[in-house]
């Protein structure tokens, strides 16, 4: 009996969608095109970002130790949100608005003291600390070397 309700709410939005169009542009007139085509607009702007930007911020939320899962439930907001833009209807831009101002991946990201790279200092602030007697200079590489000739000839 739930999917009968569910299967009756997929179909009736798209006339939701219509009767609200017609409502808003009964009211404020010729203006709705615009911002119908504004929409399309930033839903496709939208849907190109997470395409383009979801490996990135995976590889990122990997390498500060983070869940990969937070970065593809983002993306995945993102192009749901874009997608509900792209669809023409003020219901839909409502319920993108909302899926883009929910927060949760804006979260600092977990400090792994294991990791030098990973230290949330200032870049001044590793003077202030006093060095560890047994610990090396990490800057400091002892070897040596010998400079081949660039010629091609390899």
């Amino acid at each position: 009996m739930k999917l009968g309700w569910i299967f009756l709410l997929l179909l009736s939005f798209p006339v939701l969608e219509a009767i609200g169009i017609f409502w808003v542009a009964d009211e404020i007139g010729g203006w709705v095109l615009l911002w119908l085509l504004a929409d399309v607009f930033a839903g496709m702007a939208l849907i190109r970002f997470a395409r383009i930007a979801w490996g990135a911020q995976l590889l990122f939320s990997m390498q500060s130790g983070a869940s990969p899962l937070t970065a593809l439930f983002a993306s995945g907001r993102i192009v749901l949100a874009g997608g509900l833009l792209v669809f023409p209807g003020f219901i839909s831009d409502a319920l993108a608005i909302t899926l883009l101002l929910i927060p949760g991946t804006w979260t600092a990201r977990r400090r792994d003291p294991l990791r030098p790279a990973n230290e949330d200092l200032p870049p001044n602030a590793s003077a202030t600390r006093t060095p560890d007697a047994s610990a090396t200079p990490a800057a400091i590489i002892e070897g040596e070397f010998r400079r081949e000739p660039d010629d091609g000839k390899r």
